[in-house]
């Protein structure tokens, strides 16, 4: 643990099995050091009252959120943004495009679990300095004009990061979780809840209605203490079809499954369409071949389709974490690299 987390030292049990707690800054505290401007929070309201209107119908562009599987170099995360913020001023007429910029992983078993937790990729986890670089990353990407998504993982990191954000995820081993249903209740942007990775739909279902809904629970204060938080319910919840075990469920036949389903249930049936994952069968290079039959069905049906995600970076694969490391190249997931992104974005606007 590095000296600028270990600033307090707390033994939380005394058992075989002690936690130890470390002082970080308040969310009220890190806002502070690292503001989000009067015009950038305008700016972050719009995107998010444009991607409201994209998953009502009311706008019929397609919403696009492309990006690394996770950030893991600040400079390369930037630099993808400069070309995607360029992409999406030119083919802003036909496209909403928002930046995936996830600075937190969940993992299966073990592993690096992303910028926040290990900034500097050495498993020191100074999660001080974490949340320091990611909110700095995503107000820095905010700033280039792009709207900005993330994965809500960790509860208490959504006090740091919120207000940077136009547009968050549940990703699929969290969408059963009521403290992740909880918290979307309390969030003030549009977020959607991805399938389980067994690819059923009954869980996003259950967690779409009940963020919808108001609540109370436990959490944190912006000054650090614990608290009683009262939400009114999240409006702007919506299914991501991401595959799962038995396979993809981009097809029309899934699509349309899943939009009955959903109005069965009585919530809005547009949807959004993961064309990595379980659809893509974790091969980057399959992703522009699940967007190309996913656009084949908004052609014919305009009123399920709202949007699709990839994942996308400077140069296609993914490597490991270690000494030379390929610039550009995503440390989790692989991904599709910027040329292909770019010939996909033009070719979704074309169509």
């Amino acid at each position: 643990m590095t000296a600028s987390v270990a600033t307090v030292n707390q033994d939380l049990d005394t058992s075989s099995h002690a936690r130890r707690a470390f002082r970080l800054s308040t969310p009220a505290a890190l806002r502070k050091a690292l503001p989000v401007s009067a015009p950038l929070a305008a700016q972050i309201q719009e995107h998010r009252a444009a991607i409201r209107a994209v998953l009502s119908g009311n706008d019929d562009r397609l919403l696009v959120i492309t990006g690394p599987c996770s950030l893991h170099d600040p400079e390369a995360a930037l630099d993808y943004g400069r070309r995607l913020a360029a992409l999406a001023d030119a083919l802003g007429d036909r496209l909403l495009i928002v930046m995936r910029a996830y600075v937190e992983k969940p993992r299966t078993t073990v592993g690096w679990k992303g910028l926040l937790h290990d900034p500097h990729l050495d498993e020191s986890n100074d999660l001080e300095a974490g949340l320091r670089v990611s909110r700095r990353l995503l107000i820095q990407l905010a700033e280039l004009g792009l709207p900005i998504a993330t994965e809500v993982l960790s509860p208490a990191a959504a006090n740091y990061l919120e207000d940077t954000l136009s547009w968050a995820a549940i990703g699929a081993r969290t969408t059963e979780s009521q403290t992740h249903r909880e918290l979307v209740s309390g969030l003030d942007m549009p977020v959607g809840f991805k399938n389980g990775t067994d690819g059923e739909l009954g869980a996003a279902l259950d967690a779409i209605q009940a963020a919808s809904r108001p609540h109370s629970h436990f959490g944190m204060s912006a000054t650090g203490e614990a608290a009683l938080v009262v939400t009114n319910g999240n409006p702007d919840t919506h299914l991501i079809l991401r595959g799962g075990r038995a396979g993809p469920n981009y097809d029309t036949n899934s699509v349309a499954v899943a939009a009955k389903a959903l109005r069965t249930a009585g919530i809005a049936s547009r949807l959004i369409v993961d064309c990595s994952h379980a659809n893509s069968g974790k091969d980057p290079l399959r992703q522009p071949q699940v967007a190309d039959q996913v656009i084949a069905q908004r052609r014919v049906d305009t009123s399920t389709i709202a949007g699709v995600m990839l994942e996308s970076h400077l140069e296609t694969g993914k490597q490991s974490l270690g000494p030379n490391m390929r610039y550009g190249v995503s440390v989790t997931d692989a991904c599709l690299g910027w040329a292909p992104t770019e010939q996909l974005l033009r070719q979704l606007a074309a169509g």
